[in-house]
């Protein structure tokens, strides 16, 4: 299916055509298509983000694909025009566009036109020069060799992976190292580059490591879901390089052997017993190997990464997260299972499936792409619910209005019995929300048989048990024990006249007929 808000996305940022291509896994005539579509219904990012899958993919299907006819420029002609003096591409692709327009053909835009040729030049062994513009992309891999940490209990030499990203343009480099080769040690990485280089490059360009790349074919590309996430946050792209093409990231590939070489090399008689006295001793080394002076430039990395710096994009106010997905149902209460407690989102979605994703202090919900709710990430008790009003049924934040203080004002206008019953519901459970339910039953019985009866039934309860229950007095309001009138009296007292303390009476004292503290 068309990632129409990827597309979207990363047209917003500037990214060309052939670029977006290789990072969705869609053909260029698809992007071509897409774009075109929405430049038409003025559908831009922004609009995007607000529209579910679904709705994207309607609003792009409405009355069916479009087809372009191209015309393929004669590219043997177009790589011998190249040697006369004088003579560019851009050149070439306006002369192109001038002689379709003639013979009523479409031409292809120049980042089309550009890309046909590389792909021409390479099957032929023709040589292109590729320039590298300040800030467009960071190459990022994993090094060859590792290094050692010592452990200091057994004596184990633990082999520690070295995390290589390098700036396009001006090969400034970033080196750490990780115990593993995980997505955390991955993402990580990427977060701690950024930060050394103080901004960020609008491409990053990985090889096919299944821990940022699921698949990457000539047909389609898959981003794994937090490198993608990653992505987004830093309002960068990902552009693996194809497979089997290390050209495509030649800056890095250099790096990481002169790294092998100048870094993990210059180490290899240390003994580290931490990681962080490891990667220690790697920034120092990273310091020298930047400011190290160019073999046949004049400068040296640092230099030209000081021109390159103010075309970075600027870090965000917060670093990304670490995040981990799952897939939940929405229950019939409108929340979803995540982590052993519950997160609400709109009733509307009950039954769905929906993605979960789960930082260290943030639960979001999406449905089709779409954020349906955010959550602070709960913690306490397992079996919490996190629970916002605006997603409830409107009968459902009809009943929230209720609390344990306005129960209480409700039963004081009836009574004191009903009050002292309310009392022990609200404080009998272990979180007084547990007792709504039965609070709100008892208010619906003074509705069905008066005020009047139900204190009478509440202090007939109360008279013989200190554990008072609505069914009991229900059952006393059905039967109608609560009319029949008390003879005697319970002992004086706020307390003792709510049936929680017995009088004298209850144990064949002077105030009652001795026995079973019945009344009646």
């Amino acid at each position: 299916m068309t990632n129409y808000r990827e597309i979207l996305r990363l047209a917003s940022l500037g990214i060309n055509h052939a670029q977006i291509s290789r990072s969705t896994g869609h053909s260029r005539q698809t992007v071509l298509s897409v774009l075109k579509k929405a430049g038409q219904k003025s559908i831009g990012y922004r609009e995007a983000k607000k529209l579910s899958d679904k709705d994207l993919f309607r609003l792009f299907t409405a009355g069916g694909p479009s087809h372009l006819a191209y015309k393929m420029p004669d590219y043997e002609r177009i790589h011998k025009e190249l040697t006369r003096s004088g003579v560019t591409l851009g050149l070439l692709w306006v002369e192109y566009c001038e002689e379709c327009r003639k013979n009523g053909d479409l031409p292809y835009q120049s980042t089309q036109f550009n890309k046909y040729y590389a792909d021409y030049a390479k099957k032929t062994n023709a040589t292109m020069h590729i320039n590298r513009k300040p800030g467009d992309s960071m190459e990022v891999d994993w090094a060859g060799s590792t290094a050692f940490v010592k452990n200091t209990d057994t004596g184990e030499m633990m082999p520690a992976n070295v995390f290589v990203a390098a700036l396009s343009y001006s090969g400034y480099a970033y080196v750490e190292a990780f115990f593993s080769m995980d997505m955390e040690s991955w993402v990580r990485g990427h977060v701690n580059a950024y930060e050394y280089f103080g901004g960020v490059a609008r491409l990053a360009v990985p090889d096919n490591l299944k821990t940022g790349v699921v698949k990457n074919t000539r047909a389609e590309t898959f981003i794994n879901k937090n490198y993608q996430s990653l992505a987004e946050h830093y309002g960068a792209v990902i552009l693996p390089a194809r497979v089997r093409a290390p050209k495509d990231k030649p800056r890095v590939e250099g790096t990481i052997g002169i790294v092998e070489t100048w870094i993990m090399a210059a180490l290899r008689n240390g003994q580290f017993f931490s990681l962080p006295e490891l990667n220690e001793a790697i920034r120092l080394k990273l310091g020298e190997f930047n400011t190290k002076p160019f073999q046949k430039l004049e400068g040296s990395r640092q230099t030209k990464f000081l021109e390159e710096k103010s075309f970075l994009l600027p870090l965000p106010r917060h670093p990304f997260e670490l995040s981990t997905w799952k897939v939940a149902t929405v229950q019939k209460d409108y929340h979803v299972a995540c982590q052993g407690q519950y997160y609400s989102v709109p009733h509307e979605y009950i039954g769905k499936k929906a993605d979960v994703r789960i930082t260290k202090n943030i639960v979001e919900i999406f449905y089709e792409g779409l954020r349906i709710a955010s959550h602070e990430r709960g913690d306490g008790f397992q079996g919490k619910y996190n629970t916002k009003e605006e997603h409830m049924p409107p009968a459902h934040q009809k009943y929230m209005e209720w609390n344990g203080d306005r129960f209480r004002r409700w039963a004081k206008k009836i009574g004191a019995c009903t009050e002292a019953v309310v009392e022990y519901f609200l404080s009998s459970v272990r979180v007084e929300q547990q007792s709504y339910k039965t609070c709100n039953a008892l208010l619906l019985l003074a509705d069905k048989y008066s005020p009047e009866r139900l204190e009478a039934a509440c202090a007939k309860v109360l008279s013989f048990t200190v554990r008072p229950s609505f069914k009991a007095i229900q059952s006393v309001l059905k039967s109608g024990m609560d009319k029949i009138p008390r003879e005697g009296k319970l002992s004086s007292g706020k307390a003792l006249q709510y049936g929680f303390l017995r009088g004298a009476g209850y144990y064949g004292g002077s105030d009652g007929d001795g026995g079973d503290g019945d009344d009646q």
